[in-house]
């Protein structure tokens, strides 16, 4: 990578994560010595990058947090990419996302000039995704997991079990895990204060524990 591509990098980066990223780390990232970072890092600060070294636990090195960043100015391949691979995901129902992946790409597409978005169809048209369809969720069911997911809330599940028997369970989802076909939530179940995974093509409803105090 030559340098100035590998400056733009870095500063795409540092503007990806806030928080701070160790020199060791960027050397390993971009292929470099770690002088040869210290010496881009400064080349950075000195095209008006305010670029600040952070101590202690997570420090390393990271934008000045007052800095406002420009928008993000995506060309058509990347966009188109991008979008590809976020409709195929929705047509396969990988994640129960499929309405925050809708915004985000529809914020992507608005990003680009009335030309890009001509070139980003022409990509489109060239760009084929094929893989194992997924199990069908019921929407209701994909939107309240995902608000239960973000917002860290606890949610009331019904269960289908494999041989088809049916429970209750109170559950707090920790990760997803989306594998080929399936959508797998690991939770703590409440009930049982243990860990359990559950597929989401087997919740058959779920609601939303209420906050206290409302």
């Amino acid at each position: 990578m030559r340098r100035q591509a590998r400056l733009f990098a870095m500063a795409e980066l540092l503007r990806a994560r806030r928080t701070g990223v160790t020199a060791e780390t960027l050397a390993e990232r971009f292929g470099v010595t770690v002088r040869t970072v210290y010496r881009d890092l400064d080349t950075l600060r000195e095209a008006a990058l305010p670029v600040q070294a952070e101590r202690g636990r997570g420090g390393g090195y990271a934008l000045d947090r007052a800095y406002t960043l420009p928008p993000v100015n995506l060309n058509a391949r990347e966009a188109a990419l991008l979008v590809t691979v976020g409709r195929f995901a929705t047509e396969l129902r990988l994640l129960p996302f499929a309405e925050t992946l809708a915004s985000a790409l529809d914020k992507v597409r608005g990003a680009l000039s009335a030309s890009a978005q001509r070139e980003l169809l022409t990509h489109m048209q060239r760009l084929q995704f094929v893989g194992v369809p997924a199990l069908p969720v019921d929407e209701p069911i994909r939107k309240v997991i995902e608000q239960a997911l973000f917002e860290h809330r606890c949610l009331v599940i019904e269960y289908q079990a494999e041989r088809g028997a049916m429970s209750t369970r109170t559950i707090r989802i920790d990760t997803v895990v989306m594998e080929r076909s399936l959508t797998l939530l690991n939770c703590f179940d409440l009930d049982k204060q243990a860990a359990r995974q559950f597929r989401l093509d087997r919740i058959k409803s779920a609601r939303l524990v209420p906050l206290e105090g409302r």
